[in-house]
């Protein structure tokens, strides 16, 4: 018996939408797969528009040979889904929206795809200098337990926050959307790609060699255009004398 030839992403794509949303007002197909960066355990992303939902939801299944996830909203719904995007920096759905493929079109995408393109283009919301100023405290927490520490599981946990923090500092301070996941280091690339290799290089050194030299040359070089490490008189929340700030509240 012959293999069955597995359907093309967009053709898995249009077939989904006539099967689960044939009264749908629009529809895209998004991801790795319409990027050319799709693998071997890529599913299709696919974006749904329907005026008759109440509220946005996402689902996961399978169907036609593919693993799908399906966000769908109504006409404006999505507006609640950008501006959320757009407060944590992350713009999952914008970029989605803006790159993703016409499967269906019922004369709205093409202002959809506008305030998703506008949106990325304008970049996140500027930090304030006591913002700044925080993350500049908790990197310096986790630089100095990372020098200090000498127990090589502590010490990989530590470096994985310090990729989060050191990442999202640099991205934020420069007005970048940040990322997780593969995101982090998609962000850094679209920001910077000598620095990028950088940031790998040092991180990348140390889990092989458990040398942090590269790391903590990295984290000051990051610091210092903000004022450098911050420890002494740090504090947050501060109201008279019976006030007190937490290395807890990040």
């Amino acid at each position: 018996m012959s293999k069955i030839q597995k359907l093309t992403p967009i053709e898995a794509a249009e077939h989904f939408i006539n099967k689960h949303h044939p009264n749908c007002q629009a529809a895209l197909l998004a991801g790795s797969v319409i990027r050319g960066e799709a693998t071997e355990t890529s599913d299709l992303d696919i974006i749904v528009f329907d005026k008759d939902i109440h509220s946005s939801y996402r689902e996961s299944l399978v169907d036609f040979g593919w693993a799908i996830e399906v966000f769908v909203h109504n006409v404006t719904s999505y507006k609640q889904i950008f501006e959320s995007d757009y407060k944590r920096a992350r713009p999952s759905m914008p970029r989605m929206v803006s790159e993703g493929v016409i499967l269906k079109d019922e004369d709205i995408i093409s202002s959809i795809k506008k305030e998703a393109t506008e949106l990325l283009k304008k970049g996140p919301e500027e930090w304030s200098k006591e913002t700044i100023n925080i993350k500049r405290y908790f990197i310096t927490d986790a630089l100095d337990d990372f020098i200090g520490c000498t127990n090589r599981e502590e010490d990989i946990f530590i470096a994985n926050t310090l990729t989060q923090l050191l990442s999202e500092f640099v991205l934020r301070t420069n007005r970048q959307w940040i990322g997780a996941s593969k995101w982090v280091i998609r962000s850094l690339r679209t920001y910077d790609e000598d620095f990028a290799n950088q940031f790998v290089e040092a991180f990348d050194t140390f889990y092989r060699t458990s040398n942090k030299d590269q790391i903590v040359k990295l984290t000051e070089t990051i610091l210092q255009p903000h004022g450098g490490k911050l420890f002494a008189g740090f504090t947050i929340g501060k109201q008279g004398d019976g006030s007190f700030a937490s290395k807890s509240i990040q």
